[in-house]
């Protein structure tokens, strides 16, 4: 019996937090794809001059240790408030994941918010016998530390020292 192989599995993360401020105070960071300084790991944005409801957006994040991501914006449901995004070029040693796909959504809950990002990835190694630090592992690893770090800083900001 013959079996047919193929490449890594995707992997999904999903993180959350609750911030003290209402949703749509939130959402007008979030939901802003042409700025997601909010986040400590960017450095930079930069996206085309698309209008988000129209047409197809893509931008460019430059990461504070130089690395350079592009993505393109996939989803965007004010009315929802919630935001997807695919990226098109990554950076293995600063994330090391292959067709990173992020959603993240803000509900209200009773005056303050809670904020979901999930992440669905595959690693960044696509063959058989990955080297460690681009295994799943390492993939979960960086995406989980990622969304957090993001979401907590999130928090910061928008709770301003409380």
């Amino acid at each position: 019996m013959l079996a047919n192989a193929h490449g890594p599995s995707r992997k999904k993360e999903i993180s959350t937090i609750e911030i003290d401020a209402p949703a749509d105070k939130v959402w007008e960071v979030v939901g802003n794809y042409r700025d997601m300084g909010w986040h400590p790991q960017i450095d930079k944005t930069e996206a085309d001059p698309g209008e988000y409801k129209k047409e197809v957006t893509k931008r460019k994040l430059t990461f504070k240790n130089g690395a350079i991501f592009t993505d393109t914006l996939t989803r965007y449901e004010p009315e929802n408030k919630t935001i997807a995004f695919l990226t098109n070029d990554e950076d293995l040693k600063t994330l090391p994941v292959e067709g990173y796909s992020s959603t993240i959504s803000v509900a209200d809950e009773g005056g303050k918010s809670k904020v979901e990002w999930k992440g669905a990835f595959y690693r960044g190694y696509m063959n058989n016998d990955p080297p460690p630090e681009l295994s799943d592992k390492a993939a979960i690893a960086a995406v989980t530390a990622f969304q957090k770090e993001g979401l907590e800083a999130l928090k910061a900001k928008l709770e301003g020292g409380k």
